[in-house]
């Protein structure tokens, strides 16, 4: 996933492990259904999605910053479909090269391939690709939604762009949340209740912080959101541009 030492969005745990650590959650709706077959018809939707919105960047768009930190627009577009271009000799050769550090050789082949290829070729990837069985080391399909829909936004919440990431597909996500995947993305949300205003969904115990729900995805992945998106006493922890991938 993405070149985080190890803190790859989608790598998640079930609620129960949650529950257990002292973190309550809330969701009044119906659970969705988060069989195999729903979970990678939403990938293949999201990929189809973002390479349409990938097609429709302009030159300088791609070159812009994203909320990864020393990443353009064009490494991450790059480094999401590592998973597909390269079997797995070639990703444990690539691994030995850097000296077994997943950080190290992600980030070498992010800025290469984006340098090999062109902006149409990196939206095609994914494009292509829509249907590839491809998972991280953990997590399995709910993983992949989750490198797919936090590295979109990645892209999207730095331009500027409106884009929302449908509903279902967030849910999946969301309530894959835990102590746990927070702590794995170096998020720190101890003393903190996370309220999304605009689906019932809420984590955690103790000051509230508040924001739209992909937002609060994007904290939960330890990820820092533009100022303004999030409200609470908390809110300045997580709105300094630039982190991990």
């Amino acid at each position: 996933m993405g070149n985080s030492q190890g803190n790859s969005p989608g790598h998640s745990q079930g609620h129960a492990q949650g529950r257990a650590q002292g973190h309550s959650q809330r969701n009044s709706s119906p659970a969705p259904d988060t069989s195999t077959r729903r979970i990678r018809t939403a990938i293949a939707a999201e990929r189809r999605d973002l390479a349409d919105l990938l097609d429709d960047l302009a030159p300088a768009q791609w070159d812009a910053p994203s909320l990864c930190a020393g990443w353009r627009v064009r490494e991450v577009a790059a480094h999401m479909s590592l998973g597909f271009r390269y079997p797995l000799p070639r990703v444990l050769w690539e691994l030995l090269r850097a000296g077994g550090s997943l950080h190290r050789m992600t980030d070498r082949r992010a800025r290469a391939d984006a340098a090999a290829f062109s902006a149409r070729d990196l939206a095609a990837f994914l494009r292509d690709h829509a249907d590839h069985p491809w998972t991280p080391p953990v997590g399995g399909f709910a993983s992949a939604l989750g490198h797919d829909v936090v590295h979109g936004l990645d892209i999207t919440v730095p331009l500027g762009l409106t884009r929302r990431v449908p509903e279902d597909r967030l849910r999946i996500l969301l309530d894959h949340v835990t102590p746990k995947s927070a702590k794995f993305f170096g998020a720190d949300l101890t003393g903190l209740e996370l309220r999304a205003d605009d689906t019932d969904w809420s984590f955690g115990s103790g000051s509230p912080l508040s924001g739209a729900a992909q937002d609060l995805l994007l904290v939960a992945f330890g990820r820092r959101v533009p100022a303004g998106r999030l409200r609470g006493e908390q809110a300045e922890r997580f709105t300094v541009a630039g982190q991990a991938h």
